[in-house]
């Protein structure tokens, strides 16, 4: 009895395998579309060529960003962007998380937009689009000044005031063991 009902387990999951092409072998143009790299690393490596301004970045972002993150990063009716740039504590709440007090490094916020941004359609902003978006957001949360270009060379450089959460916490030895993500 055992046997016939693995037996007949078997050969209905071949059925059902070959019904719905599993274990066919993907295509090279599909592979492409969820190819990751290149990467871009906190040291700026993975970086395209192009410069971002923030009067540019202030265009992009009130035509294809401000109606999911409100017209100055404030967050409605998704995530907040724009904060002070103070690093958050034990104390802050996570609807207060935002590039300013939150994120590491601003090559991780190149990174992201271009992957994810805009919801809907992801992956349609070019890589000087970005540089723009990527300057405007930093200039709004007070990291950088206006006139500062964001390009290769001068975004790895760009310290965020977030960096110290990346340390290690003395007591537990766990990097910000108090953060609990929103």
């Amino acid at each position: 009895m055992f046997r016939r009902v693995l037996l007949l387990s078997a050969l209905l999951g071949l059925a059902l395998g070959a019904r719905y092409h599993l274990g066919t072998p993907i295509t090279e143009e599909l592979a492409a579309q969820y190819d990751l790299r290149p990467v871009v690393l906190p040291d700026g490596r993975g970086l395209p060529p192009g410069e971002g301004r923030v009067e540019e970045g202030e265009r992009i972002y009130a035509e294809k960003c401000a109606s999911c993150h409100g017209a100055r990063g404030e967050g409605y009716p998704f995530n907040r962007l724009v904060s002070e740039p103070f690093p958050i504590t034990p104390d802050t709440e996570p609807v207060e998380y935002a590039i300013g007090n939150y994120w590491q490094y601003a090559t991780t916020l190149y990174d992201y937009i271009r992957r994810a941004m805009p919801f809907g359609a992801e992956g349609t902003l070019t890589d000087e689009e970005v540089y723009h978006l990527v300057a405007f957001l930093l200039y709004m949360n007070g990291i950088t000044e206006a006139d500062t270009p964001i390009n290769q060379k001068t975004l790895p450089q760009v310290r965020m005031p977030a960096r110290e959460l990346l340390q290690l916490d003395p007591e537990t030895k766990r990097r910000f063991p108090w953060l609990t993500l929103p």
